[in-house]
């Protein structure tokens, strides 16, 4: 039987449509998939969970698409201050969003340990996240199953799945592929 995951959290490798030039590509940093590709991805998700899913505003939209094709409904967000201003076409882009959305029943959580809705930290690297959020999330749910997808690095307490690590867990017609061809990393099989 199919491990199932109560607690997932994801950084989708977004495909964007332009780059002012071919050197800005996300291509050159990592191999990214397009909103079909992921909405059709058929995650290890248990009846009852959580999904963590990491967005920026150009692709706020897609990230809802790909929640209701997950069968995920929305319920909040965090925004992360990258203190850094970075590039951007309407705005210069300072934040990423931390989408919140359940399956089934699953509860916020504890009051206690709630965090504030914004949170500022310095950005490391293209596309690295705070460590820290996935520490409170493994906290918040300290007995759940928890999934890392598109990780980069493996962490205590969390499986993991994605195209830069040994991954614990197979995704239902997606693999990614322990070489790097010229396209994508992440091809329907």
């Amino acid at each position: 039987m199919e491990k199932k995951y109560q607690v997932i959290l994801c950084d989708p490798p977004w495909r964007y449509d332009f780059s002012k030039s071919d050197s800005r590509k996300i291509e050159n940093q990592y191999p990214t998939m397009s909103i079909d590709e992921i909405c059709a991805m058929k995650i290890p998700i248990d009846d009852n969970a959580v999904l963590y899913m990491w967005t920026t505003a150009p692709k706020l939209e897609e990230a809802f698409l790909v929640m209701k094709a997950w069968k995920i409904t929305y319920k909040s967000h965090l925004v992360w201050n990258k203190v850094k201003i970075g590039t951007g076409y309407w705005f210069r882009g300072q934040h990423e969003l931390l989408l919140v959305g359940v399956k089934g029943k699953f509860s916020p959580p504890p009051e206690g340990l709630r965090i504030g809705s914004v949170v500022t930290s310095e950005r490391h690297g293209h596309s690295k996240k705070p460590d820290f959020i996935r520490e409170y999330i493994k906290k918040w749910y300290p007995r759940d199953n928890c999934l890392e997808m598109f990780a980069r690095s493996k962490h205590e307490g969390w499986d993991v799945w994605g195209n830069e690590v040994d991954i614990d867990v197979e995704m239902s017609g997606f693999k990614p592929r322990e070489e790097k061809p010229k396209e994508n990393l992440f091809t329907s099989l």
